[in-house]
């Protein structure tokens, strides 16, 4: 592979110092006519191109804002990275995107090459929850907004979802239209946003006063395939729940399959609300009511702090956090009416209501 010409190999062509080229690229009136010649010709006949990101990493400004994201299959984080990406753009700067994939070996890697490239700022949802991780990429300085998840001791700015209010809008729902035992079937109950929404959904039953339970089935996954095994789980109860909230969206479609399979009708045995209103929800066979997240706000919201933290008057930022309210989308899955159409798998994709 031939090495690209650096500023030293024009300098040396065109008998001029390295500050001298350096001048000529950044501040071509300070130098005489005929030494700026020559050093564009000695550019042209190398194919000089200077690094933009090296120059912009001297000045200690650079153009770009990166995304960790926790899980990229997730799509909520898809609505995260096209806010960030429109605030981001809007200011002049552009979005690097990666993916800790849910591990916190991943997350420190990442991080540390990122402190090393010394981005502008980083939109990070912390696979590391004990923020050890976060607390050694602090030493870097480079400003960081936590999205979607809060840690112990985090010092920047936060950008959240009231998963909390969210859980207890899905059961209180189930709760008013009658049911009287409910299951939640969670994800990963090591995540803090599945523990919240369980914190929800157990304050939604304590208001609402005996006589009515609630189930936790939580699951190693958030998937579809999860949901399909927390049907059978469900199934196999000697008293089986009445209404489901599940975790995600994805879960909540798996498990609409395995109760089809089984010959359990919703919403007529089973009502179903999920979590995230993915596009696909709306577009089920037995359209399914969920917790919709408002993703792209999110992102927008933490990419705009960003900038701001990292601008001109940064040294007047004040930490601050935003918390945002999900909403409550109804649809057939959890209300009283007939099963989905016969010789259908309700959960899979389906042409979207009028």
């Amino acid at each position: 592979m031939t090495k690209s010409a650096g500023m030293r190999d024009v300098a040396l062509l065109a008998g001029v110092s390295v500050g001298t080229v350096s001048n000529v690229l950044n501040r071509p009136d300070v130098v005489a006519p005929g030494t700026r010649a020559r050093v564009r010709a000695a550019i042209a006949e190398l194919g000089f191109v200077r690094s933009e990101s090296a120059r912009l990493l001297r000045a200690g400004s650079s153009q770009v804002l990166a995304l960790l994201a926790l899980d990229l299959a997730e799509p909520f984080f898809i609505g995260v990275l096209r806010g960030a990406e429109q605030a981001a753009r809007a200011a002049g700067f552009g979005v690097l995107v990666m993916d800790s994939a849910s591990s916190a070996a991943t997350e420190a890697t990442h991080l540390a090459m990122l402190a090393q490239q010394r981005v502008r700022g980083v939109l990070v949802t912390p696979a590391d929850v004990s923020g050890t991780t976060l607390a050694e990429f602090a030493r870097a300085r480079i400003p960081y907004v936590l999205v979607d998840r809060d840690i112990p001791g985090g010092i920047g700015c936060r950008v959240l979802v009231d998963d909390v209010a969210g859980g207890a809008m899905a059961v209180a729902h189930l709760i008013a239209a009658g049911h009287r035992r409910i299951a939640y079937v969670a994800g990963p109950l090591e995540l803090p946003q599945y523990r919240d929404r369980l914190e929800g959904a157990r304050s939604a039953v304590a208001e609402a006063g005996r006589g009515v339970e609630l189930v936790v089935l939580p699951g190693a996954r958030a998937d579809v395939s999860a949901g399909r095994d927390a049907a059978e789980r469900m199934l196999g109860l000697a008293e089986r729940p009445t209404g489901a909230f599940c975790g995600s969206d994805l879960i909540a479609l798996g498990m609409m399959q395995g109760l089809f399979a089984a010959g359990v009708a919703v919403p007529r045995d089973v009502a179903i609300v999920g979590y995230d209103d993915l596009e696909v929800a709306a577009g089920a066979v037995v359209p399914l009511t969920s917790i919709r997240r408002p993703a792209t706000r999110v992102g927008i919201a933490a990419a705009e702090i960003l900038v701001e933290e990292s601008g001109a008057a940064a040294g007047q930022h004040v930490h601050r956090e935003l918390v945002f309210q999900p909403e409550l989308v109804v649809r057939a899955s959890s209300l009283p009416g007939p099963p989905g159409p016969p010789g259908l798998r309700p959960g899979l994709p389906g042409p979207r209501p009028s």
